[in-house]
């Protein structure tokens, strides 16, 4: 009776001041339940900070939750406005921030979570564990300590899980050793990259920005040399006037006019092998395929969930995408793309360890096709859960963009000559020139 009375008054834990994480609390706080945001960096969205520079595909209108929009304007917070697309710098200045600020010390910084767990049971014990409250482990500049949770809501992302270079899903043979040389996210300064031979690996809208900055690089100075790796059969560039994400469509028809202007070489079919290291770099393809004189490579072939950290807790996983198993056909990129995945929440989030969630891009496993909207939408329902309001939780609520022609990666490993194209990762569009 002691236990389940603790667990009721204890906070509703978020991992990650992200954007979802931020507005994970600002929905719980709304539900008047107690919460504590746990960031392991120094500010509100450090990860989106990372790639500042980078511009969304998704205007600001797409970008502010519903809660967080609520909670912010009675303390004087204005809106950008919704027509305009944001950089990750002035997503994170402009209203993460502020919105870090407004929920006051229900967020902590410099707390990094290293552990969730039943208190005193692993996950092999039964016996007694409903009644006992989670225990989150966390690492500070102080020491460790313990922190007990009603509920755990772990909007991390996958920002610090990057897919290496290897077609195989682990790194190609020398990939690391090569690893001065070897980037996997999109470059800030592309003028670093001025007369040297740039490999970009990946398919989807974060290596489509790349391939665009890279190509104006071309125009100025064309000693630069961009060769484009493609794991599958054929180049693909989105839903182009289609897509109802103009910015979005605009990316991919930018990229597709640059290719065709020749200031980048497609290599298709190409899954990397080894990584050969001479004073430059030699890509090998498993079917032997070489790709030679290589200066810099610059991987973006997405990013994968962290679980080590959740090894205590029962997580329900599909075998393939790392998503949760009620979300996982939702998502498949073999079949959907951003405008074909449903609307979905608690229902489909749901783990066998009660109150546990992923929430945000890491919910969605390997999968590559998330929007912001999605996560907003998700722990919304999550909070109204938590906070027994079941109808809403399992009320819809969102309906997303689509593109109109796009397909799944597998798809098009299938049918190569598909036009369509498969969603980026977490909006991200082109920054301006």
């Amino acid at each position: 009776m002691e236990s389940r009375c603790e667990m009721s008054e204890s906070p509703v834990v978020v991992v990650g001041a992200g954007p979802v994480g931020l507005a994970a609390a600002a929905e719980v706080a709304e539900r008047g339940l107690p919460v504590v945001v746990l960031e392991r960096g120094e500010h509100a969205g450090a990860a989106v900070t990372r790639w500042h520079h980078v511009r969304l595909f998704s205007p600001w209108s797409k970008l502010v939750a519903p809660a967080a929009r609520r909670l912010l304007e009675p303390l004087g917070w204005r809106p950008p406005n919704g027509e305009d697309y944001p950089t990750g710098d002035e997503w994170a200045r402009l209203y993460l921030r502020p919105l870090a600020e407004a929920l006051g010390d229900r967020v902590r910084f410099g707390a990094e979570v290293v552990g969730v767990a039943r208190r005193g049971r692993d996950r092999v014990v039964d016996a007694g564990r409903d009644a006992e409250p989670l225990t989150v482990h966390v690492r500070t500049a102080a020491g460790e300590e313990r922190v007990t949770a009603r509920a755990v809501i772990d909007a991390s992302g996958t920002w610090g899980s990057p897919n290496p270079l290897g077609g195989d899903g682990l790194p190609a043979i020398g990939e690391q050793a090569a690893g001065d040389r070897i980037t996997y996210r999109i470059p800030n300064a592309a003028d670093r990259y001025v007369g040297k031979h740039v490999v970009v690996a990946g398919a989807g809208h974060s290596a489509l920005t790349a391939l665009v900055a890279f190509a104006g690089l071309v125009e100025r100075h064309p000693s630069t040399r961009v060769t484009w790796l493609l794991r599958r059969g054929a180049a693909v560039f989105g839903g182009g006037d289609a897509d109802q994400l103009p910015a979005r469509g605009a990316l991919g028809s930018r990229a597709k006019a640059a290719v065709e202007a020749g200031h980048i070489a497609v290599v298709p079919g190409f899954r990397t092998f080894a990584v050969e290291r001479d004073e430059r770099l030699t890509l090998v393809s498993s079917d032997g395929e070489r790709v030679e004189a290589v200066d810099e490579v610059v991987v973006l072939t997405g990013f994968r969930p962290d679980l080590t950290w959740l090894s205590e807790i029962r997580l329900a996983l599909d075998a393939t995408l790392q998503a949760p198993v009620g979300l996982a056909p939702l998502i498949d990129p073999n079949v959907h793309s951003c405008g074909t995945v449903p609307p979905h929440g608690v229902r489909e989030l749901a783990h066998p360890e009660p109150n546990v969630f992923l929430a945000g891009m890491k919910s969605y496993g390997r999968a590559p096709t998330f929007l912001a909207l999605t996560g907003y939408e998700q722990v919304r329902s999550i909070a109204a859960a938590l906070a027994g309001d079941r109808e809403a939780a399992e009320r819809v609520e969102l309906v997303l963009p689509e593109t109109g022609v796009c397909g799944g990666t597998g798809l098009f490993d299938a049918s190569p000559a598909s036009s369509g194209g498969c969603c980026g990762v977490q909006d991200v569009s082109l920054s301006a020139p």
